[in-house]
Order: C-alpha cells, then structure tokens, then sequence
C-alpha cells in the first residue's frame, strides 16, 4: 500500500490544485465553489467539481466525483492508500463515500463553518446524525416485510461463487 503520509508543502500543492479547480468550476458556470482530487503515488488518479446544479444531481459533490473517477482508474471500489484532496471540508455524504472506498487520508482547505459564512448552511448535517431518527424533520424508520430479508439471504447463497472467482 502507498504511504498516505505527505510533506506539508506537497499537500499544500494539492490543496491549491484543488482550490484552483474549485475556482475555475464558479467561474465557467460549472457549479458551486468545491472541487477535489484523489491523489495516490503522487499522481492524480481522480478528479471532481462539484456538478449537483449542472447534473441535477445531488450526489453530485466533487468528492463523489473524484471518488468515482479514481475508481475507475484504479479498476477497484476501494483506494486504499489515497488523499482524498478537497477545496472544502467533505460534508457527512462524502465523508462517508471517502471511507466507504477505504482512503487513507482527507485534507481539506476550507472548513464546513467558512463555507456556511460563504452561503453553504450545510453544516447543520453533521450534527443531525447525532440527534435520535425520531426528531429529524424527515420521517426515517423501518418497517419489516416478510421478504426484507431475502436479498442478503440471495447474496449469502452466491458468496461461495464469489469467492471462487479469479481476482
């Protein structure tokens, strides 16, 4: 695995990589004021803007962007190894994304408090999570069927064949 280790100054020059596509997405209309890099080896192997306005998207943050890109590159769902290299603070869904695809590291240039003094109040998400489901202002809850649990069942049955597949 590549150290995900970097020298002040080299993330310094990512972050202003980052920043300067953030910069360059606002001002060609692209989208909002967030762009990220995923940087292993010490080379870019994915990048992302953020495309939620231009996609209609809004899973479109940078960082799922990058995430996605370097995915591809490196023909794998995990990075293990990468700096997921951000213009701003990831917010909880990225965060997510970025630990879900196994990166060893996160840097970023703006934190989630500057961004919502620029206009981006997002910052009230990172607290939901610590409320109870029960007081969130969109109803979240499970009600189980007969049938909930048939897909894990199905996944457990092919996990045999998975594994016996070439890698």
């Amino acid at each position: 695995m590549a150290s995900v280790d970097m020298s002040g100054e080299e993330a310094e020059r990512w972050l202003a990589l980052a920043v300067k596509f953030a910069v360059s997405n606002v001002e060609t209309g692209g989208g909002g004021p967030f762009a990220s890099i995923i940087v292993k080896g010490g080379e870019v192997i994915g990048r992302g803007v953020n495309r939620v306005i231009r996609d209609l998207d809004p899973t479109a943050h940078s960082e799922i962007v990058a995430i996605r890109a370097a995915c591809r590159q490196a023909l794998h769902f995990r990075l293990p190894g990468a700096v997921l290299v951000s213009s701003c603070e990831p917010c909880p869904m990225c965060l997510t994304a970025a630990l879900w695809a196994d990166i060893g590291r996160i840097i970023y240039a703006v934190d989630r408090h500057e961004a919502a003094a620029a206009g981006f109040p997002q910052v009230e998400l990172y607290d939901l999570f610590e409320d109870p489901q029960h007081t969130w202002t969109v109803p979240v809850g499970k009600i189980s069927i007969a049938q909930s649990h048939d897909p894990f069942d199905a996944w457990q049955r092919t996990k045999p064949q998975r594994e016996a597949r070439p890698r």
